[in-house]
């Protein structure tokens, strides 16, 4: 195949196209079609997306597409196991925070997501963020309990005082699940800390030991 410019390129690849239908249309090997995506992209002409049944897609357009970022891509990158999840939530132009995408997987109640949120308490350290985020949702006592979790398996970036202080329960204050019904075998000491019932046991965390040394 001759140097395509990128003018070329877009005319001929305008729409919806998989890996193997970019190879198709322009008689190129796998080598030469990701090369030839990775150059639209880096020019902000490619969307990628992710279909339920796990297939890669690209959406690419003359339009310039604006910046977007997938919760669950930052979670795979702060987590040693990867969700392969339909990107269920993403937001364009301004990079969330992570303390923003540590509060969507605790509101998720999905478990793999708690799981893989647990590896964001390496990063994060903008705890008054934090703390005004999961007041609004009133998920203070879940963070508190989670990373208490977290530093049984990873290095952690130090919770403020201040954090601490306003969000461990009170004496009257009830027991309350991050996922109904599910609690943990293994972390009942931080459980009655925080008054929150963790839906994770030892074997959940296994692999972030790895991280440790980090």
């Amino acid at each position: 195949m001759k140097q395509i410019t990128t003018e070329q390129l877009l005319n001929e690849l305008k729409g919806i196209y998989t890996l193997e239908l970019v190879k198709s249309k322009l008689n190129v090997d796998t080598k030469k079609a990701i090369y030839l995506i990775s150059r639209l992209r880096k020019k902000g002409y490619v969307k990628t997306k992710q279909t339920p049944s796990n297939m890669r897609v690209y959406d690419i357009s003359k339009k310039v597409a604006r910046p977007s970022y997938s919760f669950i891509d930052i979670l795979n990158v702060n987590s040693p196991q990867k969700l392969n999840y339909y990107d269920d939530y993403i937001v364009h132009n301004k990079k969330p925070a992570l303390e923003e995408v540590l509060l969507y997987a605790i509101k998720s109640k999905d478990i793999r997501k708690i799981i893989s949120c647990i590896g964001l308490f390496k990063k994060i350290n903008n705890w008054p963020l934090l703390y005004n985020l999961s007041k609004k949702e009133n998920l203070q006592r879940q963070v508190g309990a989670l990373y208490d979790v977290a530093r049984t398996v990873i290095k952690t970036r130090k919770m403020t005082k201040r954090f601490r202080n306003l969000s461990l329960p009170k004496k009257t204050d009830k027991f309350e699940y991050i996922k109904d019904k599910y609690n943990s075998k293994h972390f009942q000491e931080i459980e009655n800390k925080w008054k929150v019932y963790i839906p994770l046991n030892i074997a959940d965390l296994e692999d972030y030991r790895i991280f440790k040394k980090y």
